[in-house]
């Protein structure tokens, strides 16, 4: 962060800064969802074996959001707190922050990718998979797996790029690979007629440049907090705090894919492959409805982090009043939209007539209640931008592991149609999780700005 952008974060009016550090955050976000999602698209489009093949790679999801949660346990955890000593004016603990980041990530993409070399296919068959599918999953992944390495560096340490105001470098780590993908992905899949494995070529080839990118930055003159050889001793006492406030984001990712284990296979129990199919669609639109939100928090967490390490309440709480508003008004636009087109969104996947019909009556069940997920989102991040590693922990684990897991597998001894029931369990949980994040937020940011002041 340079001088100029450190005092915008001080001075500048805090809706003109939210705007611009989020708007180029939430085209990230967007990108990055298309990067996620242009694959299943592709994939639930080639001829015969669309719907079957969108079924495995879907299964592979799980995986693929365990790879991104560890990314976000080092990543998101200390970004915010690089955030908070560059307030202080430490910069040169932020750096070491920054360094201990950089080799925890190298560390954790070498298990990561032994993990999934050597135990893929047992992993994939509990995670859902079925005779049917198993083989698609497996080549998908196969070589996903061997990519590992490029998805740590790009989303762990593009957080530091938008921690220092650099929102725009920020979106073009994620636009670069976006577009790489978009355009690699039809030359594999249908061009050398590599289908699912070109999918996952063109996946790899497109987030090894992503991290390029980002090191070149990072490396370079532009930014303010550098990688340097004499931070990547690891210290428990710089990388230990990080990992504490990181464990929230890591829980909110990961327990997507024991989440997706739990919904996957009580779907193939009471549904078959069609709702099992459909459920890696419901995913989908899910993301789309949380990404930019993830985005527009990203892009108020430099400012809510830097203001409160520089104890400056007014600017924080105007900072969070003001993402709060955002949030609910882009939830409550894009559960409208569900509640009304929810063929629209299907249809992108995949054009079975069948499929589309069953997907469409499960996806306004599921996302019933997601007009409210956008205060869930903003008070929950906000812990995280304030440093408050407890709270935020629990409510990662409230809303998913408490609440959600718990119901898939009670509703449907209550609810004659089990399939809906096992679908109803999210926005049951939704409810309760929201309510409860609100009370507890409005308790502790009070008791926060109180000792800010103090």
């Amino acid at each position: 962060m340079n001088k100029n952008q450190s005092a915008a974060l001080a001075t500048e009016p805090v809706g003109k800064l939210l705007l611009k550090l989020s708007a180029p955050a939430i085209a990230a976000q967007i990108v990055n969802l298309l990067y996620n999602m242009v694959d299943r698209i592709y994939i639930g489009h080639i001829d015969k074996i669309g719907d079957l093949a969108l079924t495995g790679v879907g299964v592979c999801f799980p995986l693929i959001m365990i790879i991104s949660a560890f990314a976000a346990l080092v990543g998101m955890g200390a970004a915010p707190r690089a955030s908070i000593f560059m307030g202080k004016g430490d910069k040169a603990t932020a750096e070491k922050i920054l360094g201990n980041s950089f080799t925890l990530l190298l560390c954790v993409s070498a298990v990561l990718t032994v993990v999934f070399v050597f135990f893929a296919k047992p992993i994939l068959l509990t995670f859902g998979a079925s005779e049917n599918t198993i083989g698609y999953a497996m080549e998908y992944m196969s070589i996903y797996s061997f990519g590992t390495v490029f998805v740590q560096m790009t989303l762990g340490l593009n957080a530091f790029i938008s921690a220092q105001g650099f929102a725009k470098i920020s979106m073009m780590t994620v636009l670069i690979g976006a577009v790489c993908n978009i355009i690699l992905d039809p030359v594999f899949i249908f061009g050398l007629n590599m289908g699912v494995k070109g999918a996952a070529i063109a996946t790899v080839i497109s987030q090894f440049i992503s991290m390029v990118w980002i090191l070149k930055f990072l490396t370079g003159s532009k930014t303010e907090l550098r990688i340097r050889k004499e931070n990547l001793k690891l210290n428990p006492k710089i990388f230990l705090p990080c990992m504490a406030l990181g464990l929230s984001p890591f829980i909110m990712q990961a327990t997507e894919s024991l989440i997706s284990v739990c919904f996957n296979s009580s779907l193939l129990k009471y549904g078959g492959d069609i709702a099992v199919g459909s459920m890696t669609i419901l995913t989908s639109v899910m993301t789309f409805s949380i990404l930019p939100l993830q985005g527009l928090c990203q892009g108020s967490q430099p400012i809510i982090s830097y203001n409160y390490g520089a104890k400056n309440a007014g600017r924080v709480k105007q900072g969070f009043k003001l993402t709060l508003v955002s949030c609910l008004v882009f939830s409550v636009t894009v559960w409208a939209l569900v509640m009304l087109f929810p063929q629209n969104f299907i249809k992108l996947f995949n054009n079975n007539p069948e499929l589309v019909d069953f997907a469409s009556h499960a996806l306004r069940i599921y996302m019933a209640v997601n007009c409210v997920f956008g205060a869930q989102i903003a008070c929950q991040q906000t812990f995280i931008a304030l440093g408050n590693a407890k709270c935020s922990l629990f409510l990662a684990l409230l809303r998913k592991i408490i609440l959600l897991i718990p119901l898939i597998y009670i509703l449907p001894q209550f609810i004659s149609n089990k399939t809906n029931a096992v679908f109803l369990a999210e926005p049951v949980a939704d409810i309760i999780a929201v309510s409860c994040t609100v009370i507890l937020f409005t308790v502790q940011f009070r008791k926060s700005m109180k000792e800010l002041n103090s």
